[in-house]
């Protein structure tokens, strides 16, 4: 055996074994493995196999800081038996994945050689910047290979947390630019709070606008409709487009978020979306799984919207079920 802190050649009796039952490292034709670190302290951990050197984990963390983060994510996923090939390794087969993705991942009962990924991975630590549009487009690109982009954060304890992303296309019951028409007609408001209130007499958009003793009330941004405002904010922007796909919107302050969605008329069920403005948004993956933590605890989808143009589109990020959220075995 050789080891250097890049890469390990392992050239022992479990080479072969390693490959063809666990998917790990990169098999060359002599009959060795090439290990990454990150692989090379999985075996270690969970393959009973002494690594290269004594003074080589110091030689491998001098390289890679993060390299006790990155096996957090991979001991998550592999422990539970799923087979996970690096973006490094990839090559040697016909599969081809994202570039912003770190792994595939591969069921217990597949393996990489005959069969196709059912997900690409990327991690993340809890401290790092949430780019909503690039998460956005690699989940829309992952999800054309019928994949499931699956994000792993991992915090200051080394503990991972699973998440999936997905666009969503939130729709409602209500008919398209009825609500926008309503809006713009509207006349005769009196400043209140951050909005205005107008007479609830006659009073027909059932999709926006919060009931008061003083009438109906709409904050700041619904009113730049009204006003007509040229050009609108970019939360009046978001709200057109919501309104447009015939939801029913209330405020989301109390679930941390600028609305809560209706997809049918108010009593008839619960909001199943939450959408923040991006201004608003988190700005780390510790902001990010706060917010998606809190709305699926009150069964709801949180939503970052996304500009493409001139449209809109929604990114979700959620908490798998519970058969595919991989955390860590233990802690060390």
């Amino acid at each position: 055996m050789a080891g250097i802190a890049s890469s390990w050649i392992y050239d022992g009796s479990a080479a072969e074994r390693l490959w063809q039952k666990s998917a790990i490292g990169r098999p060359s034709n002599d009959g060795s493995l090439e290990l990454s670190p990150v692989e090379t302290i999985f075996v270690h951990h969970h393959r009973n196999l002494d690594l290269p050197t004594g003074d080589w984990m110091i030689n491998a963390l001098s390289e890679n800081s993060l390299l006790l983060q990155e096996y957090s994510v991979l001991e998550a996923l592999r422990v539970p038996g799923n087979k996970i090939v690096l973006m490094q390794n990839m090559e040697q087969f016909s599969h081809n994945i994202q570039p912003q993705s770190w792994a595939a991942r591969w069921p217990s009962n597949t393996h990489p050689r005959n069969s196709e990924a059912v997900a690409e991975v990327r991690w993340f630590h809890e401290s790092d910047k949430l780019y909503a549009t690039e998460l956005h487009n690699w989940a829309i690109e992952v999800r054309k290979s019928a994949r499931i982009p699956e994000v792993l954060v991992v915090d200051e304890e080394l503990s991972v947390v699973t998440y999936n992303l997905s666009d969503e296309s939130p729709s409602g019951s209500f008919q398209s630019n009825q609500a926008l028409e309503s809006l713009a007609s509207l006349s005769g408001g009196i400043s209140s709070a951050d909005g205005m209130l107008f007479t609830s007499k006659n009073w027909d958009i059932e999709q926006l606008g919060v009931p008061t003793e003083a009438g109906i009330h709409l904050d700041s941004i619904a009113c730049e409709i009204v006003q007509g405002l040229t050009p609108l904010s970019e939360g009046a922007m978001i709200l057109s487009d919501l309104l447009n796909r015939g939801l029913v919107m209330r405020p989301g302050f109390k679930y941390g978020s600028r609305w809560r969605c209706y997809d049918k008329p108010l009593g008839e069920d619960h909001a199943p979306f939450l959408v923040v403005l991006p201004e608003d948004a988190p700005r780390d993956w510790t902001g990010a799984c706060l917010a998606s933590r809190l709305a699926s605890g009150v069964n709801k989808i949180w939503l970052h919207p996304v500009r493409q143009g001139d449209s809109w589109n929604y990114l979700a990020i959620t908490r798998p079920p519970a058969d595919l959220r991989w955390s860590n075995p233990s802690k060390r």
